[in-house]
């Protein structure tokens, strides 16, 4: 093989891996602040309304698949629990974050699914919270808390 077929091909192949690095080095961090403010507005709304024990708020807010799932007493129990056992949020770190956009399945519609290390007074643990935009508007649709402090 010629020298110049094999520097162009060289060069070429170079470029090619610059080019997929790059581009991935964009969607990692897309993934990491991919995440819309209205959807951190909505995340850091319920978080203040549970710290604060206005639970009815955080179950009026909420999007239908939340309510039909949940009523305001087993609302008010999940969040008083974190709250009584774990204590407030003290710091809370993205984990991952999953956007969909379905015409089906469970959550039909467009959502996000955020994950996070959380750091409360009293322990840590994961939280995940699945939001769905209905009407323009982002709502709670799933809560879950993963820690040994809730047992």
């Amino acid at each position: 093989m010629d020298r110049g077929v094999t520097k162009s091909i060289k060069v070429k192949l170079a470029i090619f891996t610059a080019a997929v690095f790059i581009a991935g080095g964009c969607a990692l961090h897309a993934s990491r602040t991919g995440v819309p403010p209205e959807v951190q507005a909505v995340v850091a709304s319920i978080s203040e309304d549970a710290n604060e024990g206005r639970y009815e708020k955080i179950h009026s807010e909420a999007a239908d698949e939340w309510r039909n799932d949940a009523t305001l007493e087993k609302t008010t129990a999940v969040f008083s629990t974190v709250k009584d056992k774990l204590g407030k949020v003290k710091d809370r770190q993205l984990h991952a974050a999953s956007e969909e956009n379905t015409s089906s399945g469970r959550l039909p519609g467009h959502s996000f699914v955020l994950t996070y290390d959380t750091k409360f007074e009293r322990g840590e643990g994961m939280e995940t919270f699945t939001l769905v935009e209905r009407k323009g508007q982002w709502q709670l649709a799933k809560y879950f808390v993963n820690s040994t402090a809730l047992q």
